[in-house]
């Protein structure tokens, strides 16, 4: 009986040391990310307005590709693969959405940027991905990205890839 005890006391400290390690995983894990600029779902780069006083550098040109990844039940696409803009120039693109589902789904776009070095520097003024997006049945939908290029940008960066994952948001429900 004794020896129960003290076995059943083992394994209840056992049990909470594990649950607070599993508990102190979440903000390690998130500190860890943002120090690492991957897995952010949060839009640190938000709505900006253009300096007015920005300069287009028209002795650069940067390419723009554009890159959708679909986790969910819609065909996401941008509507054209790359484009070529000048630092401080004013671009505007489009991605299409068209959901093949029978029901209404609640969707978010998370960006990413390739290379890492250009994400402070990729300055969106509209875009999709700042609210979630809500589809009827089989609607198709352009949306639109507004950005410039930050002239500070690195001079060797000639290429910038901008990827989206457009997800259904777990949870929601929809009506039909």
């Amino acid at each position: 009986m004794r020896l129960n005890r003290a076995m059943l006391g083992k394994l209840v400290v056992v049990a909470v040391v594990m649950f607070g390690f599993g508990y102190a995983l979440v903000p390690v894990y998130r500190q860890m990310c943002e120090l690492l600029g991957i897995n952010v779902l949060t839009q640190q780069d938000g709505t900006v307005e253009r300096p007015a006083n920005t300069q287009v550098d028209t002795s650069r040109t940067i390419t723009v590709e554009l890159d959708g990844n679909a986790q969910g039940p819609w065909r996401f696409r941008p509507t054209t693969r790359s484009i070529d803009v000048h630092p401080g120039e004013l671009a505007t693109v489009m991605y299409e959405v068209v959901n093949t589902q029978d029901r209404t789904v609640q969707a978010q776009a998370i960006p990413s940027y390739a290379p890492q070095s250009a994400t402070p520097h990729f300055k969106k003024v509209e875009c999709f991905c700042f609210k979630q997006q809500t589809l009827r049945p089989h609607e198709a939908r352009q949306m639109p990205v507004v950005f410039f290029i930050d002239p500070a940008l690195p001079r060797d960066v000639k290429t910038v890839t901008l990827s989206y994952t457009f997800f259904e948001i777990a949870g929601t429900q929809a009506m039909k």
